[in-house]
């Protein structure tokens, strides 16, 4: 129950942010991305839109699968990157504003309930290997 809670939050993030950037990509750009780097074209816009929509997809596919340890696990190492991305771009080159770090934030929340869903759906799966032995 904990691990499909956490696996529920992950999937939560991609559908609120991405939703965001999908719906409405030139809020994301004007609250989330610093003066000189913001963009008003139409291409900017599209590309932020298309980022919104593949999030929701994730979202939509973490929801209806069906995460063990291992999953919980890989998450959490490939979500790594993500934070020195985020550091990069907002303390080395500053693209993302205080508003543009919800991503950091995010990436926070995933990160604990990726451990914690590991742990849970571990005990999980060793329960089941104990009850079947």
């Amino acid at each position: 129950m904990i691990a499909r809670f956490c696996q529920f939050l992950i999937a939560a993030i991609f559908l609120v942010l991405g939703g965001w950037a999908l719906v409405a990509p030139a809020s994301v750009i004007e609250l989330a991305v610093t003066e000189a780097y913001r963009d008003d074209a139409f291409i900017t816009r599209f590309a932020l839109a298309c980022f919104g929509a593949q999030a929701v997809l994730f979202g939509l596919v973490a929801l209806a699968s069906k995460w063990t340890s291992r999953t919980f696990a890989l998450y959490a190492v490939l979500l790594i990157p993500f934070f020195v991305f985020n550091w990069y771009f907002h303390y080395e080159v500053p693209v993302l504003t205080s508003i543009g770090m919800l991503d950091f934030a995010g990436n926070v929340v995933m990160f604990i309930a990726a451990i914690v869903g590991w742990r849970a759906a571990l005990a999980e799966e060793r329960a089941k290997t104990r009850t079947f032995a």
